[in-house]
């Protein structure tokens, strides 16, 4: 037999869609986008969307919905589709608030990581233990923790001084802090509205401004969340159970036990999002507080690749138009109109460059909309504001589409021994 016969085809190429981005593209676009940003602040005149107490507000919002998507991340690295990460956050927010109120914050935000990790055990028992279909497990859950802490806030805070079935009594501020010297600079260069240095100065200050001591340790999860996934055995032996969990199976792997902790953890992450909100962004547990964050941290998580920064980018990106509600309104989002309008003509070039004509005329299509709109109005209604973070999470779903690749058993059924 000629050795023709015998040599194996080439490896299959990835199709293009499926190309990872890079980190040092990564960084030039994100680097691009600040210009642009900066270019459309002077010609709006509108320089709240690049203050430091936007960006201070934008990841005060952040936190919870990075918290919830990081608590999806490791579910579903375990092969576990975890659709009750709303319920999960309302958990940790009632818990946070009923046990800061009785014993102080700190031990507050202990109670809001074991309500969410107790709503993740209950997830856990149900998908792996019982099979349950992980949709239907996610959305009873996230019914179920809604309906009870309505009835127990009828027990812990009616009665008490500001506290009825629907909230608590104010619970005690964890407190806040900025870097010394520094945070002031970075306001002062701010306040010049210099170009592109300005940008910068509030970007950074908002990061180091009126921090509260969760926010750090928040934000510290991200990286130790990947070091632990992508650097120790324990995440190895985590991700295979959700990417082959026969394979695992067979290498000695525990995948039961391995399930159970990711989801677990998920809860406990997002509980710990849960506590954020009603010990740090209100100092009050009150009903439907989450507002679907649970669900806009899944679609950053979505967003991210199921991959820990690509998930803050997401995180941050949803913080920051969910804060245009709360400073600036109807005119930072009228000035953003510009910014995406510019954006789309980027990318339908790029879509130009790439052959595909009919998805860049539409592109194009929609850009021309973005300027006319711009063009012909001074600021948006305030019901297009509160719809602005939904509308950028559909939105960047949709144009991420093409990049996914979720773990290959994510939301399989398991059975130990079936490979058998």
């Amino acid at each position: 037999m000629s050795s023709a016969t015998v040599a194996k085809p080439p490896a299959k190429q990835p199709a293009p869609g499926r190309r990872r981005i890079s980190l040092p593209v990564l960084l030039l676009v994100i680097a691009g986008v600040l210009v642009l940003t900066s270019v459309v602040r002077i010609i709006t005149g509108a320089d709240g969307i690049t203050s430091t107490g936007q960006m201070s507000t934008a990841l005060k919002l952040a936190v919870p919905i990075g918290l919830a998507g990081l608590g999806g991340l490791w579910a579903e690295r375990a092969g576990v589709v975890n659709i009750g990460l709303e319920g999960m956050l309302i958990l940790g927010t009632w818990f946070g608030a009923w046990a800061g109120f009785q014993w102080g914050p700190w031990v507050g935000v202990l109670f809001g990581i074991v309500g969410g990790a107790l709503g993740g055990l209950l997830h856990a028992i149900v998908t792996i233990t019982f099979n349950v279909n992980h949709i239907v497990s996610g959305v009873a859950l996230n019914i179920l923790a809604l309906g009870a802490t309505r009835y127990l806030s009828t027990f812990a805070f009616e009665g008490e001084e500001g506290g009825t079935s629907k909230q608590s009594p104010p619970v005690e501020s964890l407190g806040n802090f900025s870097v010394p010297g520094l945070s002031d600079w970075l306001m002062d260069l701010n306040d010049k509205h210099w170009f592109l240095v300005s940008d910068l100065a509030g970007l950074i200050g908002g990061l180091i401004t009126d921090l509260s001591p969760l926010t750090v340790i928040a934000v510290a999860m991200v990286p130790l969340s990947w070091w632990i996934l992508w650097r120790t055995s324990f995440g190895l032996r985590l991700r295979s159970c959700g990417e082959n969990p026969i394979a695992a199976e067979s290498l000695g792997v525990n995948v039961y036990k391995y399930k159970y902790l990711a989801v677990v953890i998920s809860g406990g992450l997002a509980g710990l999002g849960g506590a954020f909100l009603s010990l740090v962004a209100s100092n009050i547990y009150l009903e439907g507080q989450t507002g679907g964050r649970g669900y806009i941290g899944l679609a950053a998580m979505i967003f991210g690749n199921w991959m820990p920064g690509g998930l803050a980018l997401g995180a941050g990106l949803f913080g920051y138009t969910d804060s245009l509600k709360l400073r600036g309104g109807g005119t930072n989002v009228h000035a953003l109109l510009l910014l995406i309008a510019i954006l789309l003509v980027i990318g339908a070039i790029y879509l130009v460059w790439r052959k595909r004509i009919v998805p860049a005329a539409i592109t194009a299509a929609v850009s021309a909309l973005m300027f006319l709109w711009y063009g012909l109005t001074d600021e948006v209604p305030n019901q297009v504001v509160t719809a602005t973070p939904y509308v950028v999470t559909l939105l960047v779903l949709s144009l991420s589409a093409q990049r996914l690749r979720m773990p290959k058993a994510d939301g399989m059924p398991y059975r130990k021994g079936q490979g058998k």
